[in-house]
């Protein structure tokens, strides 16, 4: 269980700020990664506090230069670092926990909806339901990467230790078969109404005039 840095007490399942005390904690990378801060490195800024972004060097199986806010901890990813992190860091699930899953959502509860720049071009981000049943809304842009707030990529780490992976690709594998029933559906509909449907296993017949004009032939000889 993680523990508050200021007064020790245990901190709640799914945030970095104490109920005792009010202090944030770093909680994201507590336990998973060794890092070091390299140092500010880049111009960019938070941008929640506008303060100018530290870098980490985050030592897994390989080495992630990775963001981070160093008064509210929101972290930032270029794009596929948040996803080859995850990878890296949680393997081995092989089952759905739906329980775990549905708990961890609901333990989150309701968030104001605000709207961040991009901290490299500054562009308003879009905000992005990341996975199936991971309740995390991260903010991204489509040129530069991803933002997570403080606390959210322990999130995302449990969620994947719950088979929230796992559970996202197997609802996109039934959305992509439904979506090609769909298509085998439309096109049979749009072959009939072109009068060019035929039944399965049975070979097309002659189209319709012209059995109705060699019957006349044979009864006019």
């Amino acid at each position: 269980m993680a523990r508050c840095a200021g007064c020790s007490a245990p901190l709640p399942p799914h945030g970095p700020v104490c109920a005792y005390c009010g202090l944030r904690n770093a909680v994201d990378l507590e336990g998973v990664h060794r890092y070091t801060v390299v140092g500010p490195a880049t111009s960019r800024t938070c941008p929640r506090c506008a303060t100018t972004l530290e870098t980490l060097n985050v030592q897994g199986e390989g080495i992630f230069l990775l963001e981070r806010c160093p008064d509210c901890f929101g972290l930032f990813f270029d794009p596929g670092e948040l996803e080859a992190l995850l990878e890296t860091s949680v393997q081995n699930v092989f089952r759905i926990d739906y329980q775990a899953l549905s708990a961890a959502v609901e333990a989150q509860g309701p968030r104001t909806v605000r709207y961040a720049r991009c901290p490299t071009c500054t562009t308003v981000m879009n905000r992005v339901n990341f996975g199936s049943r991971s309740g995390v809304i991260v903010d991204q842009c489509r040129d530069h990467g991803v933002w997570l707030e403080g606390g959210e990529l322990r999130q995302l780490l449990e969620w994947r230790k719950a088979g929230g992976q796992l559970l996202h690709e197997k609802l996109r594998r039934e959305r992509s078969e439904a979506e090609d029933q769909e298509r085998r559906r439309e096109a049979s509909s749009a072959a009939f109404a072109r009068g060019t449907w035929a039944e399965p296993d049975r070979p097309a017949g002659p189209p319709l005039p012209d059995l109705l004009a060699d019957l006349l032939t044979r009864l006019f000889r």
